[in-house]
């Protein structure tokens, strides 16, 4: 099983049944705690991004960008959107001037064209990492915010354990070949009906909202956490990189376990206002 797979099965389960128990019992005892965990998992996904880059010779300060996500992801549940996002704007742009301050006094000066690539890869990072990252905390901050991350989490838990199972037993027709060779049409469609049911399931029991709502939530969430799996794959064969890093056995690093994660957080934020008055209707009939 390990050879077919390609990774440590068993130690990929106990590692994925640990985070999930964490991310579970930080939600549903007081969802505060869930702050300083999502904290910590967006500070360990942006290091090693910031890390791997330094392969494909884009330096990202790192300590800056630690600091960065150690203050504007928390800020998400206490502050109105515009604000956090202008928190991450200027975080940013004092990360760059770092990096130009370090290019200062470095005994071989990079040139204007590297340091205007480290820039680059530098908004990239805290876009797709602290910029994305922080919606799974703002939709936190919302009423039953708590039931909408552990539901958006558990979907695209449901999608990527359906594909893997689908895809090991059935999968014959490639999804994108030249990205990641080991997806498959047959793998996602089993992790998509699977995302689904679990989508329905929670819409019925635990959100208050129409069942068919689940089926509109499963599809989006499935659709947007294949797109960030494959977008990680894209970052990972253009830095030439198998694993973000060798922190998590069986997966690789925090960026290879939750690169799914960090765009459905957002479609979620989006899908939390646009069943508000879906929300509202069902509490008016209660």
């Amino acid at each position: 099983m390990n050879e077919r797979s390609g990774r440590n099965l068993l130690g990929a389960i106990g590692v994925g049944l640990l985070l999930g128990g964490l991310l579970a019992a930080s939600l549903l005892f007081e969802k505060r705690w869930f702050i300083p965990f999502g904290t910590l998992l967006i500070v360990a996904v942006v290091t090693e991004l910031a890390t791997a880059m330094r392969q494909a010779r884009r330096r990202i300060p790192r300590i800056p960008s630690v600091l960065l996500a150690l203050v504007a992801v928390p800020m998400a549940y206490y502050v109105p959107a515009a604000a956090h996002w202008l928190i991450i704007l200027c975080g940013i742009l004092a990360i760059v001037g770092w990096r130009y301050v370090e290019a200062m006094f470095a005994k071989v000066r990079p040139s204007k064209a590297q340091l205007a690539a480290d820039a680059s890869a530098t908004g990239f990072a805290h876009f797709y990492v602290t910029f994305l990252g922080s919606f799974t905390i703002m939709l936190l901050s919302q009423p039953l915010g708590e039931y909408w991350v552990l539901t958006f989490a558990a979907i695209v838990i449901s999608v990527d354990t359906g594909a893997y199972a689908t895809g090991l037993r059935f999968g014959r027709t490639k999804l994108a070949p030249s990205i990641s060779p080991s997806k498959t049409w047959e793998g996602l469609i089993g992790g998509a009906l699977l995302g689904i049911l679990v989508a329905v399931a929670a819409c019925e029991w635990l959100l208050q909202l129409p069942w068919w709502f689940g089926i509109f939530m499963g599809v989006s969430i499935t659709i947007t956490a294949v797109v960030g799996d494959l977008t990680e794959s894209m970052i990972k064969r253009d830095l030439g990189v198998k694993d973000m890093s060798n922190w998590l056995p069986g997966h690789g690093g925090f960026f290879d376990r939750f690169d799914s994660l960090l765009p459905a957080g957002a479609i979620a934020f989006a899908l939390y206002f646009w069943s508000a008055p879906l929300m509202e209707f069902a509490q008016r009939l209660g």
